[in-house]
């Protein structure tokens, strides 16, 4: 059996069912597990976002969508060479991977009709349902019914956590920062669970472009930054495009101090297994003082503590 993975998300999905071996083909971004670095690239982007800011990366991915075009390659070379049975990949968001019809037209030159299963989880529900449809194409039924079972119970521990809590903060989950936009599809549903309010995003949408004026209006009690496929170093680059708006200061998050970055490449964008550590951190965030479980180090970063150490430690 020989799996290609158009997706971050279902390559951290073949390898927490075990098949990391079967695995001959992943996109330029899959970096997890470690391991996955190392597998043929048989999708690549045609930016680097290591070059562009966030409202360059933003105006070339609109253009591209106006025209019909798409910002991710396939290689056929590589595809061929991978010559893969099974081909993961969606048709959820195209800023994200190719499409659909992309996937189809291109496995052609083949030679033959790999089987392509394409995911479209809109909620974390779904997410966990992509793993067991993942395992029932090849055949880890068993594998994945236990991840599944302790995803949920993680879920389940959180949601007993804060099953009596009477203070719900409004959290606005910035996805985005030029121009902003706020997280959606499983964001404002973990916003909820994580006992926030969710006041701008809607749930199992997609995510939504927002003014500073409505912002302003929702006046968030607690700002998480989490700019789709970013790490914290990557958002604190770019940070300053925020913090140096005329509406900042006036925000309750920020009077507070309750302004956070994480990192949303690894636990919010992807919808994968590790979505659930998303959850906890976002719960952590929340709610301090309930959640006494562990989250990944260096996943959470308070914005005042950082401009404060970097004022005075230079």
């Amino acid at each position: 059996m020989r799996i290609c993975s158009f997706l971050p998300s279902t390559t951290e999905i073949v390898y927490a069912l075990g098949l990391g071996n079967n695995l001959v083909g992943v996109t330029h971004e899959c970096d997890y597990p470690p391991e996955a670095i190392n597998k043929s690239r048989v999708i690549l982007s045609l930016i680097n976002p290591d070059e562009l800011s966030s409202r360059e990366i933003d105006e070339i991915i609109t253009k591209n969508r106006g025209e019909g075009k798409s910002t991710y390659l396939i290689d056929i070379q590589e595809l061929k060479e991978a010559n893969p049975d099974i081909i993961l990949t969606q048709g959820l968001c195209e800023v994200c991977a190719v499409s659909g019809n992309e996937v189809a037209e291109t496995v052609k030159v083949l030679g033959h009709e790999p089987q392509i299963i394409s995911l479209e989880p809109k909620t974390i529900s779904e997410i966990l349902e992509t793993i067991l449809v993942v395992a029932d194409a090849t055949g880890r039924k068993e594998q994945a019914h236990k991840i599944v079972d302790k995803l949920n119970a993680r879920i389940d521990r959180i949601k007993s956590l804060l099953a009596n809590e009477r203070d719900r903060p409004r959290v606005f989950c910035m996805e985005w920062l030029d121009p902003p936009f706020v997280g959606g599809h499983w964001i404002p549903e973990m916003v909820e669970i994580a006992g926030g309010e969710n006041g701008l995003g809607k749930a199992g949408k997609p995510s939504l472009r927002v003014t500073w004026e409505d912002i302003l209006e929702f006046a968030p009690q607690i700002v998480v930054f989490m700019p789709c496929g970013f790490s914290i170093e990557d958002t604190l680059k770019e940070i300053d495009i925020v913090t140096s708006h005329r509406y900042w200061n006036q925000i309750p998050a920020s009077k507070r101090g309750q302004a956070y970055l994480v990192d949303a490449n690894s636990y919010f964008s992807r919808s994968g297994p590790r979505i659930v550590n998303g959850l906890e951190i976002l719960a952590k965030i929340i709610h301090p003082e309930a959640c006494d479980f562990e989250t990944p180090s260096n996943s959470i970063l308070n914005l005042r503590n950082y401009y404060y150490f970097e004022q005075t430690l230079g």
